[in-house]
């Protein structure tokens, strides 16, 4: 998720890229940069900013005058103005472009400086339409409890959450330290049920560690922190001169893109990493940052169908430039930009305005970015410790 402003900036407009998901940790990515303008007659219904344009919302009008005077019960007003909201920016018809309430908003914006408060400690995405695991956190409650990736959510407190966003899903399993949550999920279409005791849920972005020789680096998303993390890591590699890299991308659903910028520019000099279209027109080119540590040394990127959006910006220009090769499963497929967008009272508006294309010029959505060695690590080996994947790039650094 892009965000390219810096720090003596004000902080909105934010330029994010996003991924359509958020991390049941609290943590969530949504983003691009500032091009579209919010029709003016909203306004007054919605509090947003007047820019040009008009809606004849009459006939909303006419529909809250009517439940108003027959509905049998107590109406709340600030429910049906939300409710119009979310209406408005559904009806868009992109899974992308999403309205926020106050309470989502805030565990959003918490996200993106990694102040995400009580949790389980697992990542939630959409799998096949439901709401899966991709990620366990080791050594936090999620974990201890017997929580295991590929578990499909189907309850929260005995709640179904079907039909639900994965933004929702996590607001429903986040809440205070100390308190316990019940999580019922399906395991290979058995339910099971586990009661989690939330915790501040810890979760740096990245991890490294050497094995024979080899570095191993694996980010789990791209946050405020990441580059100097990564960095770090790969000046550790160099002083201990691994002979090669692993860049362990699986799962991870993406970040700032300044963030992705740094974390590939370890490997590339000054390179354009991303171009970004609206109506088929370049309005940004983006580079990687300078001091490629790891330049020339021999590296292999692990992927999978969770990697998605900054990452795969990532994964796409290491394997373009040909300075990396992919191993895993394709990619995601998140090619488009969000705008993240302040409106009243709190709520925000992530609004698709763009997409974004690799060096080459290829647009990924959908399709995501089919590796180069293609290995599968199926329910069966994670539950059992087992990683074919890595097993494979491993093998393939040692030719």
């Amino acid at each position: 998720m892009p965000n390219r402003r810096r720090a003596s900036e004000t902080p909105f407009p934010k330029s994010l890229l996003v991924i359509a998901f958020m991390f049941a940790t609290g943590l969530g990515y949504v983003g691009g940069m500032f091009h579209t303008q919010i029709i003016g007659s909203v306004a007054p219904l919605f509090g947003v900013n007047v820019f040009t344009g008009s809606l004849d919302l009459s006939s909303v009008q006419e529909t809250y005058r009517q439940l108003k005077a027959n509905f049998d019960g107590e109406l709340d007003d600030a429910a049906l103005i939300e409710g119009a909201n979310r209406g408005l920016v559904d009806a868009a018809g992109d899974q992308y472009t999403t309205f926020l309430n106050k309470e989502e908003s805030t565990a959003f914006d918490n996200s993106l400086t990694g102040t995400i408060g009580g949790g389980v400690g697992i990542e939630l995405n959409i799998r096949n339409d439901l709401v899966t695991v991709i990620r366990v956190l080791v050594d936090n409650p999620a974990a201890k409890a017997g929580i295991l990736a590929g578990d499909v959510i189907s309850t929260v407190n005995d709640e179904s959450v079907e039909g639900l966003l994965v933004e929702q899903v996590v607001q429903k399993i986040r809440g205070d330290v100390g308190t316990t949550v019940r999580i019922g999920v399906l395991r290979s279409g058995a339910p099971q049920d586990f009661t989690v005791t939330r915790a501040e849920v810890n979760n740096p972005s990245v991890y490294s560690s050497v094995r024979d020789g080899v570095g191993i680096l694996t980010i789990t998303r791209f946050d405020s922190q990441t580059g100097s993390l990564a960095r770090q890591a790969a000046r550790s590699f160099s002083d201990q001169q691994v002979r090669s890299v692993v860049l362990d991308l699986r799962g991870n659903g993406g970040g700032f893109l300044t963030a992705a910028q740094d974390v590939a520019g370890i490997w590339l000099d000054k390179k354009v990493v991303v171009s970004e279209r609206a109506n088929v027109k370049v309005v940004d080119e983006l580079f990687s940052s300078s001091d490629p540590i790891l330049d020339g040394t021999p590296t292999v990127v692990l992927v999978d169908n969770g990697t998605a959006s900054a990452s795969e910006i990532v994964a796409g220009a290491l394997q373009e430039y040909g300075v990396a090769s992919l191993v895993g499963a394709q990619t995601f497929g998140k090619g488009s930009v969000q705008q993240l967008i302040p409106l009243t009272a709190g709520a925000q508006l992530k609004v698709t305005i763009a997409r974004w294309f690799t060096p080459n010029g290829k647009n990924i959505s959908e399709t995501g970015i089919v590796p180069d060695v293609k290995v599968e690590r199926t329910a069966e080996d994670l539950n059992a410790g087992r990683d074919p994947q890595l097993d494979a790039a491993l093998v393939q650094l040692a030719r």
